[in-house]
Order: C-alpha cells, then sequence, then structure tokens
C-alpha cells in the first residue's frame, strides 16, 4: 500500500511512525512534513489547504490511503474533495468535522441529544455577552466558537477579565473569525482526562485514556498552548467511569451525528471534566489530538492501517482495540517565549541518541532541514516521548531523555504527570 500523511506536526509524525509498521504499506507520503517524518516518508512541497493538488498527487500516484491529521483541512471539507476524486480518506467530511469548527454546533448538538456538558449561553453579539457576565458566577469560561488552534479558550476569574477577553475576542478578534459568535459556560472543576476514538459512522471504538497539560509554564501557570505535555493512561479514568462514558457520550454522540445526517468517520477527540456530578464532555475535536496521540500511538498494539480501513468500510464493530499494559509520557521541547514571539532557525543536536531506541520516542513539530543540519521551525519543536512500566518510571524516562537534545532557546514544563506519578 501506499499511504498519504497530510500535515507537519508531532501528531502527524506519530501517525507515519505507527503506520510504518504495518506489513501493509510498502511507501509513505507526507505533505508538507518535517524534518523528522523525512526518515520514514517522502515529504511533499504542498500546503494542507490545497485541495486539488494534494488530490491530484493521490490520483497519479494512485495513494491507497490517505490519513488527514490537522483540524483545518478537515473542518474546510478536505474529506468531501478527496472522495469525490475517488480516493479513500481517513476522517470526517466538512459537514461532520463542524463538531469541532464550531463551539457553537457542538453544545447545542449535547443540549438537544441529552449528552453531560456544562451549562452555556451562545452570543453573537459583544454588548449581550457583557450584559450576561453581569449575572454571572466567576469563575466563567468564555470559547470562541471556532477553530483557534487550541488557545480560543479564555478563564475569566472576574466580570472586568471576562469584559476584557469578550471585547479581545469579538471585537479585537484576536482569534479572528473564529471570534465571530462566543460560548459563555460555567466553569467546572474536576479532573481532566482526553479519550481519542475510532469511529465509522455507526460504532464507536474508544482508545486508552490521556491526559495533557495546556498551560506554558509549571503549576498551569501562563497563558494557553496547543499543549506542553501529556500522559497516558490516566489513574482518574476507572472503569465505571469508561462504562458511563461509553453509555452517555461516547455512543450517543455517534447516534446523535447519525440522526442530523452527519454520520462521523474518522477520530473523535472527547475532552472530559471529570466533576462530582459525573464525566461531562469539555470539547470534541475531528482528529487526533496532538500532543495526546504520542502517548496513545506508541502503546496501541493493532495495525493503524488496519483500524483506518475498518472504520472507512464501515465494520469497526468487528475490531478489537488493544493496548499495552504500560504507561507513556510526552514532554514538549519548546522555542522559548511560545506561544507569543519566538525566534527559528536554531540548529539541534543530540537527535541520534534516540535512534533505535525501544523505549524512546522523538517526535518532530517544529522542525526542518536546513542543509546538512536540522532546525528549529516553530513554537512546539519536539516530542519527547517515554513507555514505562508505570507512569513513575516513564516520566523519568521522559525527562531524562529531554537532556538528549539541545538547540539554543530550549524550553520545556518540568512538571508534566509529576502530580500524578507521585501519587
Amino acid at each position: 500500500m501506499k499511504v498519504l500523511v497530510i500535515g507537519s506536526g508531532g501528531r502527524e509524525h506519530a501517525i507515519v511512525k505507527k503506520i510504518a509498521l504495518s506489513p501493509k504499506v510498502d511507501k509513505i507520503f507526507s505533505a508538507p512534513g518535517n524534518a523528522g517524518i523525512a526518515k520514514d516518508a517522502v515529504c511533499l512541497d504542498i500546503a494542507v489547504n490545497d485541495f486539488e493538488q494534494l488530490a491530484d498527487f493521490a490520483v497519479k500516484e494512485e495513494i491507497d490511503l490517505t490519513i488527514v491529521g490537522p483540524d483545518d483541512p478537515l473542518v474546510a471539507g478536505i474529506v468531501d474533495v478527496f472522495e469525490s476524486r475517488g480516493l479513500r480518506v481517513f476522517g470526517p467530511k466538512k459537514n461532520a468535522a463542524i463538531i469541532e469548527g464550531s463551539k457553537v454546533f457542538s453544545k447545542e448538538l449535547m443540549k438537544k441529544y441529552n449528552i453531560p456538558t456544562a451549562q452555556y449561553q451562545t452570543f453573537d453579539d459583544p454588548k449581550e455577552a457583557v450584559n450576561y457576565l453581569k449575572t454571572c458566577k466567576y469563575p466563567i469560561v468564555l470559547k470562541a466558537d471556532g477553530l483557534a488552534l487550541g488557545k480560543g479558550v479564555l478563564i475569566c476569574n472576574d466580570f472586568n477579565e471576562a469584559a476584557e477577553g469578550v471585547r479581545s475576542i469579538m471585537e479585537d478578534r484576536k482569534f479572528g473569525a473564529a471570534g465571530n459568535r462566543l460560548v459563555i459556560e460555567e466553569y467546572m472543576t474536576g479532573r481532566e482526562v482526553s479519550v481519542l476514538a475510532f469511529c465509522d459512522g455507526s460504532h464507536i471504538k474508544p482508545m486508552t485514556s490521556a491526559q495533557d497539560h495546556k498551560r506554558a509554564k509549571d503549576g498551569d501557570q501562563g497563558l494557553n498552548t496547543g499543549g506542553m505535555g501529556t500522559f497516558s493512561p490516566s489513574p482518574f479514568y476507572s472503569k465505571e467511569i469508561d462504562e458511563f462514558c461509553r453509555k452517555n457520550i461516547y455512543q450517543p454522540t455517534i447516534d446523535a451525528m447519525k440522526a442530523e445526517g452527519r454520520d462521523f468517520v474518522g477520530i473523535l477527540f472527547v475532552g472530559l471534566m471529570l466533576t462530582e456530578e459525573g464525566p461531562k464532555v469539555l470539547e470534541y475535536n475531528a482528529r487526533f489530538g496532538d500532543p495526546e496521540a504520542q502517548v496513545v500511538l506508541p502503546r496501541l498494539k493493532n495495525d493503524l492501517v488496519e483500524l483506518c480501513e475498518a472504520c472507512i468500510d464501515g465494520r469497526l464493530n468487528d475490531v478489537e482495540l488493544e493496548f499495552e499494559e504500560n504507561a507513556a509520557v510526552c514532554v514538549i521541547l519548546a522555542s522559548e517565549g511560545y506561544p507569543e514571539h519566538y525566534e527559528k532557525g536554531f540548529p539541534i543536536t543530540g537527535l541520534e541518541k534516540f535512534d533505535n531506541q525501544k523505549d524512546y520516542f522523538l517526535y518532530h513539530a517544529g522542525t526542518k532541514l536546513q542543509g546538512p543540519d536540522i532546525v528549529t521551525n516553530g513554537g512546539r519543536v519536539l516530542g519527547v516521548t517515554a513507555i514505562g512500566k508505570d507512569l513513575r518510571e516513564a516520566r523519568s524516562r521522559a525527562y531524562e531523555a529531554c537532556d538528549w537534545v539541545c538547540f539554543p532557546g530550549k524550553y520545556y514544563r518540568k512538571d508534566i504527570g509529576k502530580a500524578i506519578s507521585d501519587l
């Protein structure tokens, strides 16, 4: 088989590494890929939003399967374009990817089908939003309706902070068109858990649990980022919670999308808050999480290509997902200053120390080839993942391996999974 992976981040590198293990795969392409992906795949100079050129390549090269990594092309309808050309592609169509593309849509879906989530109100007028804030309890959560690189959520501790948040999102357009509409949501407390699931439009198979760390600095301080690290599994995601979520969240979501004429095929990412009243949905995404994929995929026993094909063919129910009885921790090595201003183009050394390692993985995110060197090319540069018999061992190994890699301005959180591994 020939497989095309669309995207250029750590998530896509994790996907490429996993499908490279499949005996079904002869050749992998990635568009546009990165310096790490280039070790396992042929990288193409085609942007993720150039649907026609990507489809032309897939037709010409007779690609057997395309896997779409990022949210933007999915929400914009890349799957529809590929399918119209007779190509096999893994991911939800545009009318299903809206579950991530619009917070308003997803909240209204949950309300209509009684899927547990936080109380909320939606607004398209900033003045009405500010007036509503005068009636709220604090803290409160503001969510830009559209895609905002995982950064379109503000937690506000008082009215003044929230009113300024409304202005920045809806008037100053901090997140561009994503802020045309706004969700104001009650602040939920509890443990956060992320669960990714394979879906074939009718059936859903949840994977092992994970937990992300969004804030830039230790102690969950600083600005929201695309993710500074993650671990899997969550010790708080018990068998009882899993059973509740399967019955009241996962399958009802797939059934709701089908009832709305939006059959969901691909990866559904469910962000959960384990509240005192039970699990509730924080958010949905329509693809593998990043960096959740970097701890979930190394623990997956199944052939990823076979799973993607089962979803496309509507036979997911015939497959049994299997995961290793171990743990994984991923620490993101970022450029100093991320997620705001940071410099690029610094040479990276020590990458070869990950070659031929069994329990250590290095996932490239913001890197590129520059002559003979691999240099930094983004805010999140690398993801260092380690496997261990438990979270404590996996965390120790991940931080050990963080020291193997060097580049000017290297920054990373020192507390990924610490509170959990100390339990």
